[in-house]
């Protein structure tokens, strides 16, 4: 493979895949998906979410957002409460029992972050960092690009 753009772009689905098999593996011990936990850190970081928004942040259907809800509530990590500004929807909070979950999966993840950025230092990080979000950006706007496109 001659094209650097492929092989950066390939090295970057490998190295995500890399990372949620070796993080899959670690939950696992605690009773956990990475969907499982990813619900629960977004929970954590927007309190009061609605399953739409959570479904959102992780780029999944609501169905499986609900789904997922639904389970961790069953488990005790999660629960509903009714949002008083829209009948329909519910508000999912943390209950105390996430609380050390949370904190061993973020131990289990700042273990696996110092396992792969081994030997790369903070200068080298913070100019990756800003790679990857320019790509973030231009992948956006090509895909807003492509959105209007087809609405006209």
């Amino acid at each position: 493979m001659d094209n650097p753009k492929r092989v950066v772009a390939l090295k970057l689905t490998i190295l995500a895949r890399q990372l949620g098999r070796r993080f899959d593996q670690s939950v696992e011990n605690q009773g956990l998906s990475r969907a499982k936990f990813g619900v629960i850190a977004v929970v954590s970081r927007h309190p009061g979410a609605t399953q739409r928004l959570i479904a959102e942040i992780l780029e999944v259907t609501e169905v499986t957002a609900g789904r997922l809800i639904e389970r961790l509530c069953q488990d005790g990590y999660l629960e509903r409460r009714a949002n008083e500004g829209d009948r329909r929807a519910h508000c999912v909070y943390l209950t105390p029992a996430a609380t050390p979950v949370l904190e061993r999966l973020g131990e289990i993840a700042s273990e696996q972050e110092n396992e792969a950025f081994e030997g790369i230092s903070e200068d080298e990080l913070e100019m990756l960092a800003g790679l990857l979000e320019r790509m973030s950006a231009n992948i956006s706007e090509a895909r807003e690009a492509e959105r209007n496109a087809a609405c006209g």
